[in-house]
Protein backbone atom coordinates (compact mmCIF):
# COMPACT_ATOMS: atom_id res chain seq x y z
CA UNK A 1 0.00 0.00 0.00
CA UNK A 2 1.25 3.13 -0.74
CA UNK A 3 1.61 6.34 1.54
CA UNK A 4 1.10 10.14 0.28
CA UNK A 5 4.43 11.93 -0.31
CA UNK A 6 4.64 15.24 -0.73
CA UNK A 7 6.84 16.78 -3.59
CA UNK A 8 9.20 19.88 -3.09
CA UNK A 9 8.56 22.19 -6.17
CA UNK A 10 10.91 24.86 -5.79
CA UNK A 11 7.79 27.29 -5.95
CA UNK A 12 6.46 25.83 -3.02
CA UNK A 13 9.34 25.60 -1.16
CA UNK A 14 9.99 29.63 -1.84
CA UNK A 15 6.77 31.08 -2.66
CA UNK A 16 8.56 34.76 -2.22
CA UNK A 17 10.60 33.75 -5.30
CA UNK A 18 8.03 32.78 -7.82
CA UNK A 19 8.39 35.42 -9.76
CA UNK A 20 12.21 35.34 -10.01
CA UNK A 21 11.90 31.74 -10.84
CA UNK A 22 9.93 32.16 -13.41
CA UNK A 23 12.03 34.70 -14.73
CA UNK A 24 15.05 32.62 -14.21
CA UNK A 25 13.84 29.69 -16.31
CA UNK A 26 12.64 32.10 -18.86
CA UNK A 27 16.12 33.96 -19.16
CA UNK A 28 18.81 31.75 -17.72
CA UNK A 29 19.00 28.42 -19.49
CA UNK A 30 21.70 27.09 -17.27
CA UNK A 31 19.11 27.39 -14.07
CA UNK A 32 16.61 26.44 -16.83
CA UNK A 33 18.66 22.92 -17.20
CA UNK A 34 19.13 22.35 -13.37
CA UNK A 35 15.03 23.35 -12.73
CA UNK A 36 14.20 20.92 -14.91
CA UNK A 37 16.62 18.52 -13.48
CA UNK A 38 15.61 18.84 -9.75
CA UNK A 39 11.95 18.29 -10.83
CA UNK A 40 12.75 15.17 -12.41
CA UNK A 41 14.63 14.37 -9.40
CA UNK A 42 12.16 15.36 -7.50
CA UNK A 43 9.27 12.79 -9.29
CA UNK A 44 11.74 10.15 -8.81
CA UNK A 45 11.92 10.74 -4.97
CA UNK A 46 8.28 10.88 -4.45
CA UNK A 47 7.51 7.60 -6.58
CA UNK A 48 10.40 5.88 -4.65
CA UNK A 49 9.18 6.74 -1.55
CA UNK A 50 5.16 6.41 -2.48
CA UNK A 51 6.40 2.62 -3.09
CA UNK A 52 5.61 3.01 -7.01
CA UNK A 53 9.22 2.60 -8.28
CA UNK A 54 11.06 0.16 -5.94
CA UNK A 55 14.55 1.58 -5.49
CA UNK A 56 17.34 -0.14 -2.81
CA UNK A 57 17.79 2.66 0.01
CA UNK A 58 20.79 3.59 -1.11
CA UNK A 59 19.77 4.81 -4.24
CA UNK A 60 17.12 6.82 -2.51
CA UNK A 61 19.37 8.52 -0.24
CA UNK A 62 21.48 9.25 -3.12
CA UNK A 63 18.81 10.58 -5.50
CA UNK A 64 17.76 12.84 -1.95
CA UNK A 65 21.23 13.92 -1.69
CA UNK A 66 21.06 15.26 -5.43
CA UNK A 67 17.94 16.63 -4.96
CA UNK A 68 19.53 18.85 -2.06
CA UNK A 69 22.63 19.73 -4.40
CA UNK A 70 20.07 21.09 -6.79
CA UNK A 71 17.98 22.56 -4.47
CA UNK A 72 20.91 24.67 -3.25
CA UNK A 73 22.78 25.67 -6.19
CA UNK A 74 19.59 26.68 -7.96
CA UNK A 75 18.69 28.40 -4.46
CA UNK A 76 22.07 29.83 -4.79
CA UNK A 77 21.32 31.47 -8.28
CA UNK A 78 17.55 32.81 -7.51
CA UNK A 79 19.26 34.79 -4.33
CA UNK A 80 22.12 37.04 -6.77
CA UNK A 81 19.56 37.39 -9.03
CA UNK A 82 17.38 39.10 -6.53
CA UNK A 83 20.15 40.89 -5.19
CA UNK A 84 20.62 41.93 -8.72
CA UNK A 85 17.07 43.65 -9.25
Amino acid sequence: MSQYVDNHPLGKDFPEMRDAIHQMKTNNSHFSKLFDEYEAIDREVVRAEQGVDHVSDLMLEEMKMKRVHLKDELYGMLVAHQQQQ
